[in-house]
């Protein structure tokens, strides 16, 4: 069965595509502004000062392209980069990226050797990673590490009940030359103040109990964009600008331009198909949408294999000729369509499914409230036929 959405057209003739001679630009594309990037973390890296940004580019950069948006970033002032993994922090390292790196998320039973030989700095969690660490530290090149200690968000993190344990072994470690334990880290909740702060109570009390046994961690960080942005007393020593970096907002009550930010990316198509169907037309899958009056009807081609949630089907829009227009009928694996109302659009012509609101666009907030998510999702979550194109 084809993925096409079910159309029924009426006899009147759709607009002729462009000419041959004018070339067809990318079915699917996201154009990531690497001065937007370079702008939020500047404006972010100001606010924050005296603390030092840590700019995080895990998951590809949220989307964006590692390699790109972390050379944007510390270019403008961000002084480390985090990702989850070892395999991402190794995959900007081989990329020619010399910059402090801190990879935070490994599985039960780590190996690290490589990561020290790359200079990777290693988020500890665990009695077992911390035991790894020092496995593949030496005294001509010792592990550095930050340990994370759960201070309420319950992820991962050292138990308080495992605090004294692990940092006594982390301070063995040091004193062999097997370790250096740089910084000690948390992350918030972002529940709501009053949690933040509990949290940075407990967090206190953690780096009081490392300094006792005779650790001297120089950097700490607990804050991420939300906590950077909203509650200056957790920036510490170092932010880890996330969402931040590529322009979004983690606010439900502000959006992109509140917070004196520039959404990074533009995902941007062209329509593939334009048809006049009568009023009553059922379009695409279950016929979950008929169209109320005779309308031009617009296809575009991307659907949830690239990442288009399939939620916005009925409830998204995207820019075309001027104007916003709804999605309609059900998101397939491989395209949308658009109910176009009176527009007499042409196929080839241009489709902004979100970029910057200031521009009179869908954004990223639009699309994750039509979708019942956040914005993170909505540009992590594109696939592999969209390319990236940078400038």
């Amino acid at each position: 069965m084809s993925g096409e959405g079910v159309v029924r057209a009426a006899s009147v003739p759709a607009p002729e595509p462009a000419a041959a001679s004018v070339p067809v630009p990318a079915l699917r594309r996201a154009h990531v502004d690497l001065g937007a990037i370079a702008g939020n973390v500047a404006h972010v890296a100001s606010l924050v000062s005296p603390a030092a940004v840590m700019m995080v580019v895990k998951a590809n950069g949220y989307g964006h392209g590692a390699e790109q948006a972390a050379r944007a970033g510390l270019a403008a002032g961000a002084t480390w980069l985090g990702v989850a993994d070892v395999d991402e922090a190794l995959a900007l390292r081989a990329a020619g990226i010399e910059a402090p790196i801190l990879a935070w998320l490994h599985g039960s039973d780590p190996s690290f050797e490589q990561a020290v030989s790359q200079d990777v700095t290693l988020g500890i969690s665990t009695a077992r990673q911390l035991s790894r660490a020092a496995d593949a530290g030496t005294p001509a090149r010792p592990a550095r590490v930050h340990l994370k200690v759960d201070t309420g968000l319950g992820r991962n993190g050292l138990q308080r009940a495992d605090w004294e344990t692990v940092f006594r072994a982390a301070r063995e470690a040091e004193v062999a030359g097997l370790m250096v334990v740089e910084g000690l880290f948390s992350h918030l909740s972002n529940a709501d103040e009053s949690e933040d702060r509990a949290q940075l109570a407990a967090f206190g009390e953690a780096e009081a109990l490392a300094r006792s046994l005779g650790l001297e961690p120089s950097i700490r960080h607990l804050a991420s964009t939300a906590g950077a942005l909203r509650l200056p007393q957790t920036r510490l020593d170092l932010v880890r600008l996330g969402i931040g970096s590529y322009g979004l907002s983690p606010f439900d009550d502000a959006d992109s331009a509140a917070l004196g930010l520039r959404p990074a990316m533009r995902v941007e198509s062209r329509l593939i198909s334009v048809k006049r169907v009568t009023a009553g037309t059922g379009v695409s899958y279950g016929y979950t949408y008929h169209a109320p009056r005779d309308s031009w009807l617009g296809l575009v081609p991307l659907g949830y294999a690239d990442g288009i949630p399939r939620h916005v089907s009925n409830r998204g829009s995207v820019w075309v000729g001027g104007s916003v227009h709804p999605i309609v009928g059900r998101v397939a694996m491989d395209q949308f369509v658009v109910d176009l109302g009176s527009l007499q659009a042409s196929v080839g012509d241009r489709v902004v499914l979100f970029g910057d609101r200031m521009d009179g666009e869908p954004s990223a907030d639009d699309w994750a409230e039509a979708a019942a998510t956040i914005n993170y999702e909505i540009v992590t979550r594109l696939g592999r036929r969209v390319e990236r194109v940078y400038g």
